[in-house]
This record gives structure tokens, sequence and C-alpha cells, in this order.
């Protein structure tokens, strides 16, 4: 402790307007960033006092840059819309949206892949890691959940998806189903929106994962097993699930559908999502927000970002 101590004060002992007396804690401070000093700088600091929050972006193709600005926020889950239009995999709301460069590849899978790369070095003290981080410093065993939700036909877009991903598959970043196991990585990916669910069950290795309707966990008619090696993620549309605006005292029966929805999924060991919460006036969205979390709700649904970080 002593030597560490030691090789800390060292820089600014020897700095000549620091000479006259003892240097304070904050003049070292100062010393060590105005020297650009390399004990400032570690590998996985990219998200450095970054708290990963149970957020999911909805509507993030409205942002700029949608993944870096939910990654400087603590989002844990972010989504693409995508449309599959002449072999190429675009990112927006509708057609009217589009642009020849807002891609799936652009503004998801490329910068993903660099903030992966950065937070796993490759060097003489990784030698023996098994799990890749994901993006989070402060919880660097926290996967980033992605969800694609696929606007056009979804057995025609599923393979180019999937061709997609390849290079994150590569690098050992998804969390992958085979052999009966289930292996977390940094991201896990969630088909929602038209994504082909018998092709989706089909898959194997499996790395990516259907979005279950909250409300029908129970129904036999859909003829599936849900659990989270097919769907660790269980959505609802909130206005026809429950119904509440936020306004007033929620009755007992729509609490009752939360909880009810809630326990099915956590029953099968996945997590509850409902999207298209209100979002106005903002009483009533917190109102909502404050109801979702206590009676169980894993992901905060949210459009205003910064809201539902300071939340």
């Amino acid at each position: 402790m002593k030597a560490v101590f030691s090789l800390l004060l060292a820089p600014i002992l020897l700095a000549p307007q620091l000479a006259v007396g003892n240097p304070t804690v904050d003049q070292q401070i100062a010393f060590l960033h105005a020297s650009n000093s390399s004990l400032l700088r570690y590998p996985t600091q990219f998200t450095q006092n970054i708290v990963p929050k149970s957020i999911h972006s909805h509507n993030d193709y409205w942002r700029n840059t949608p993944l870096l600005e939910a990654l400087s926020l603590g989002v844990g889950s972010v989504e693409a819309d995508v449309w599959l239009l002449n072999g190429t995999l675009f990112v927006g709301h509708e057609l009217a949206a589009l642009t020849p460069n807002r891609t799936l590849d652009l503004l998801y899978l490329q910068p993903l892949l660099a903030v992966l790369n950065s937070v796993n070095p490759k060097d003489e003290f990784t030698v023996n890691q098994t799990t890749p981080n994901g993006p989070f410093d402060t919880a660097s065993s926290t996967p980033l959940q992605l969800l694609i939700d696929v606007k056009t036909d979804g057995v025609e877009a599923l393979p180019f998806i999937l061709h997609a991903f390849q290079p994150l598959r590569e690098a050992g970043y998804l969390t992958t189903f085979a052999n009966g196991t289930l292996t977390p990585s940094a991201v896990t990916v969630v088909g929602t929106g038209n994504s082909p669910l018998e092709q989706v069950k089909a898959l194997e290795p499996r790395d990516y994962f259907f979005d279950a309707p909250l409300t029908q966990l129970t129904d036999p008619s859909l003829n599936t097993t849900w659990d989270p090696t097919l769907s660790p993620l269980a959505s609802t549309d909130y206005e026809p699930a429950v119904g509440w605006s936020g306004i007033g005292e929620i009755s007992e029966a729509q609490r009752a559908n939360i909880t009810r929805f809630v326990g099915d999924a956590h029953a099968r060991g996945i997590k509850a999502r409902f999207w298209d919460t209100p979002g106005w006036p903002i009483r009533a969205r917190e109102a909502v927000w404050t109801e979702l979390l206590s009676d169980g709700a894993d992901w905060l649904n949210a459009d205003d970002l910064q809201a539902a970080a300071s939340f």
C-alpha cells in the first residue's frame, strides 16, 4: 500500500510548481489530470460510473444516436424497428422515417460491437476470462437487451437479421441456447413485432429469442411452452391489459390484472414488460410507473429516457 501511495505522489512531488510545501489532495488530482497520467485510464471505463437501470428504451429510433444515448443513461434495454427492403435492414417507425444510412448495422450493431470490444480487452489479465463483459462498467455481468421489432414479413426478414448479428456471434457476445443449456453473454437479442414464433422455436442453436405475449402465457391454443430458453421477456400493450390512466385511484381489478400477468411471467422465469404506458400528464405517467414497479413489472417502458433514469 505504501508503494502504491508513493507511486501516486511521485509525479506531483517532482513538479516544480508544487515543490514548496506539501501537496494537497486537490493538487494531486489536478496534476494527474493535467499530465494525462496512465493511472487515470482503464479498459472498461467507457461507461464509468453509469449504473444500469431496468428501463426499456421504447421508440428508440427517435434519438440521433439511440444506442449510445441509452447507454449513457444506464438504460438496460433498447429497441430497433427493422424493415427489410431490398436486402437491407433499415431502422425507423414507418416508411417515411427511413433514410439510406439509418440501418440496423450502422445505428446499433457496429457501435455495439465497438463498445463490447473496448470493454473486453485481450491481454495477459483476461487470458483466462470465459464470460464476456457486458457494456456497463459497474455491472459487467449485466447483459444489454436488444429488441428487434420486425415491421416487414418476419419469415423473410429473419435470415437477414441472423446474418447481421454474425460479427457479435463470432465474438461470443450473444446469449445463446444450445444443447439444452442457456449461456448468458453480453447481449440478449429478443425478436418482437412480426418476428416469426415457429421459426424462432426451430433455431438450434438459438441466439435470437422471442418476446412472448404477456397476457397469453397460460393460453394452451398457442401450443408453446414459454420459458427463458425461448422467451426471456414477455410484453403486452398496457391500455387493453390494464386500462388505468394514472389519474385517480387504480381499481383493485386493474391492479389484479397487473399482478396476474406479472405472476404468470415470473412463474416461468420470464421478465414482464408493459408497453405504450401513458406519457402525459407527467404525474399520470409517474403514477403508472410507480404502480407497475410496485406490482413487480421488470422493465420500465419509457420514451423519455432522461425522466425514467431520474425517476
